[in-house]
């Protein structure tokens, strides 16, 4: 019998973490955490398959937490499922900007928790082997951005160490993006079409993208580093700027 897949849980709620861990427990390794301090602090030690967080919590909320989460390379594909009462479509939306995999609303049905836990495994293991070069090298990956968020491709890029070219489309911005990147790294960034030359503050605002597609092709690139800040450094200022905050009312 293999490992059991590895699930955080991340919420103040006593009563919540006993029923998240008792619905849980016989097939998967069930850890918990009571902040998002905490659950920075569960992560870090073995990264988990699967996190499931509330979003109103103190010290560091849901919002916070999975946005530290991915600024880090390593927890880029990693599926989050925030588990909460704030039922607000905006609230909903930022979820899914932060690239959430899942959103369930308090009061939790436990009886459901173990499907959707599957359910985001096997999203997890589709994206896996769809950023994977097979075995004949093959350089090239294309998806959509309702899938994999911009802020997880370009950790993604950046952990494989990738050098090539990132195309980004979002038809309600009506954007093409090129991204240049090398060895993890983007160099340049400009608009499709108009060769307009995007710096690093710009590229703050494709973390947003949440429809779209996107396409790399893989290449060896000889560029100089125009935007000068690393993808992880980038990720990090998104984070602490709050970008995908939502507005308080």
């Amino acid at each position: 019998m293999g490992k059991k897949p590895r699930i955080l849980v991340v919420d103040d709620d006593e009563w919540i973490l006993y029923g998240a861990k008792a619905s849980l427990q016989a097939d998967y390794e069930v850890v918990t955490a009571e902040d998002g301090w905490e659950g920075l602090s569960e992560a870090s030690k073995v990264v988990p398959d699967v996190i499931i967080t509330d979003v109103v919590m103190p010290k560091m909320d849901g919002w916070q937490f999975v946005r530290q989460l991915r600024s880090m390379s390593r927890f880029a594909l990693v599926p989050v499922i925030f588990l909460t009462s704030r039922s607000a479509a905006a609230d909903r939306i930022t979820g899914f900007q932060l690239g959430a995999d899942d959103y369930l609303a308090k009061p939790m049905n436990v009886l459901d928790l173990p499907n959707r836990i599957r359910q985001a495994l096997e999203r997890k293991s589709e994206l896996e082997s769809s950023v994977t070069p097979n075995s004949a090298g093959m350089g090239r990956f294309q998806g959509t951005l309702d899938r994999i968020g911009v802020a997880s491709l370009l950790s993604i890029l950046e952990t494989g160490r990738r050098s090539g070219i990132l195309r980004l489309v979002c038809p309600m911005a009506n954007l093409e993006m090129l991204l240049y990147l090398v060895k993890g790294k983007v160099h340049r960034a400009e608009i499709e079409g108009q060769r307009k030359l995007v710096n690093a503050e710009e590229l703050h605002d494709l973390f947003k993208w949440m429809e779209g597609s996107f396409e790399f092709s893989a290449m060896n690139l000889r560029l100089r580093d125009e935007l000068q800040v690393t993808t992880s450094a980038l990720l990090l200022q998104g984070a602490r700027r709050g970008l995908l905050t939502p507005e308080v009312a």
